[in-house]
């Protein structure tokens, strides 16, 4: 894995109105207490051009490093963050500008809300943001451990700074509070959030207070301080169901029965006890039905909420609050981003600004397919620049839309947004419609039809870098070089990796990877192997 302690740095200055900035150059920004040449200034996000430093203003003022880094994850690596809470501004860096651009997109369509507050996120005028890592060991600790997890690793060990902090672990179980519990918590949910930073050993849940507890021991207390760290303050879902956490004096929990109350997983021999269920009848239907990206549980409606994270008319009327499925909740926790979307939302997008020369409805359909499972696509017989494309539902049409809007595809910049329709209709039978209109709802390329797949923790924004699998152990590095330069472009970077199964191959820009993806995924590459393609969040 590459250096963690290379390409992150984190400062921080509390309290003081009068915290003065200067820079060094004019595409750079400097946080230092002791020098005063020049006053931070709000910045104007009509005037200022995409840098992958964005600045976040109005945030709560017992907000923590945590939540500022957690708006950028969802988008790619969170390189750098500066802290103004005399202010209640942050400065966030992000690894590239394409990451930066995606994110004030999704946020220019949706509110970002940190603990309730909506606040607001632009470009900052300066290039990069170089900061004293001395001003704040812990924010420091935090942003590296978190980088560390999003990178798929573990911190690194040659950090003594981050080591310090790690090492003051004292236990590995962990005593978790869910506030504002709008919805319910599982135990299965609890361990697939938990699990992205360790083995989770055992999960006991119980209510205290009138409040939904739990207490969950990893197998080494260095998983239990990454998660604290990372976690502490997230929500579960969109504006509800708040972790808190900290260290339990236990070290070591005694799990007598396997339920939907307590479980062991080094003992599945225990037995459910008396008048509990094994499973949770309704984790059971999430996770047996063939559910959507974000689907519901059998017999459960989806969450009234739109998707900035404020509630909707509809819940504040009275409407019903129904719980997301199991698996939409783990993705969404994994993902850091509150993936819900308008209740009534049909799942139709219109697209525009297309390149009516080269594209079809196969290209939006793998594009697209790579945020939900579009069922239709219909390029407008009238204006061909246009398509509309039928989700599975809702709350995919908003992912694709959040991920896809201001993306370059065919050398054109295309506009996502959801559309009036309800459905995407078919040509009446007979009629020819020049192959304009394709019903994709049988296709056997749909990522997100099996329930628990690894597709759901995998989305992740357009990116020059592109995740390959299902390759060939007779395909070299040079046959696949090769073939993703015939698509158009330049290959800057190639390797394999998991033996010879997958491999990370970067273009040359994003568009490129676009182009790429929309070409070559499930390419034959003979002996009954098709290429799978998707964006990654590495870099090579």
């Amino acid at each position: 894995m590459e250096s963690i302690v290379s390409d992150v740095a984190v400062g921080m200055k509390r309290g003081s109105d009068d915290l003065n900035l200067y820079s060094t150059s004019p595409n750079s920004v400097t946080a230092n207490g002791n020098d005063s040449s020049k006053k931070l200034r709000v910045e104007d996000r009509m005037e200022s051009p995409p840098s992958r430093v964005l600045h976040i203003r109005k945030l709560p003022s017992e907000v923590s490093e945590t939540e500022v880094i957690a708006l950028g994850l969802p988008f790619g690596k969170v390189t750098n963050i500066l802290m103004l809470k005399g202010k209640n501004q942050a400065f966030l860096e992000l690894g590239t500008e394409e990451a930066a651009v995606t994110m004030v997109n999704y946020y220019t369509a949706v509110m970002p809300q940190v603990r309730n507050v909506p606040v607001f996120i632009q470009f900052s005028n300066h290039k990069e943001l170089k900061t004293d890592s001395t001003l704040n060991q812990r924010a420091q600790a935090v942003l590296q451990a978190v980088s560390a997890v999003q990178d798929g690793g573990s911190p690194n060990s040659d950090n003594s700074t981050l080591d310090s902090v790690l090492a003051h672990a004292p236990s590995p179980v962990l005593r978790i509070i869910i506030d504002n519990m709008f919805y319910p918590v599982t135990l299965d949910v609890l361990q697939q959030i938990f699990s992205k930073f360790g083995t989770v050993m055992k999960i006991i849940t119980f209510t205290k207070n009138n409040q939904f507890q739990a207490l969950l021991q990893f197998s080494e207390p260095v998983n239990a301080q990454q998660a604290r760290l990372s976690l502490d303050g997230q929500n579960i879902y969109n504006s509800c169901c708040t972790l808190r956490i900290d260290f339990s004096k236990l070290v070591n929990l005694n799990v007598k029965y396997n339920n939907d109350k307590s479980r062991d997983y080094t003992r599945p021999e225990l037995p459910a006890g008396d008048g509990q269920p094994a499973v949770d009848p309704a984790m059971a239907a999430a996770y047996n039905k063939d559910s959507s990206l974000l689907g519901t549980p059998s017999g459960m409606g989806a969450p009234y909420s739109n998707g900035g994270g404020f509630q909707s008319s509809l819940s504040q009327g009275g409407g019903a609050i129904n719980p997301m499925s199991a698996a939409a909740a783990a993705a969404a926790a994994a993902g850091r981003m509150a993936l819900s979307g308008h209740s009534g939302c049909s799942g139709v997008l219109l697209v525009s600004n297309l390149n009516e020369e080269m594209v079809t409805p196969q290209s939006l359909f793998t594009l697209f397919g790579v945020y939900g499972d579009a069922q239709r696509v219909k390029i407008l017989y009238n204006k061909k620049d246009s398509a509309l494309i039928q989700m599975s539902d809702g709350n995919q049409a908003q992912l694709a839309m959040s991920h896809l809007n201001g993306q370059k595809m065919y050398g054109k910049i295309i506009r996502v947004t959801l559309s009036k329709h309800q459905a995407v209709q078919l040509p009446r039978e007979g009629l020819d419609d020049q192959g304009l209109t394709k019903d994709f709802t049988n296709s056997p390329l749909h990522r997100f039809k099996k329930p628990g797949s690894k597709n759901f923790q995998n989305i992740f924004p357009p990116s020059a870098t592109l995740h390959l699998s299902n390759v060939p152990e007779d395909v070299t590095e040079e046959d696949l070089r090769l073939l993703f330069s015939n698509a158009g472009g330049i290959v800057k970077a190639f390797k394999f990796f998991q033996g010879h199964k997958m491999a990370l191959l970067q273009m040359s820009t994003v568009e490129e990877a676009i182009q790429a993806l929309m070409d070559l995924h499930n390419y034959d590459m003979g002996s009954n192997h098709h290429l799978k393609v998707s964006f990654s969040k590495s870099t090579i």
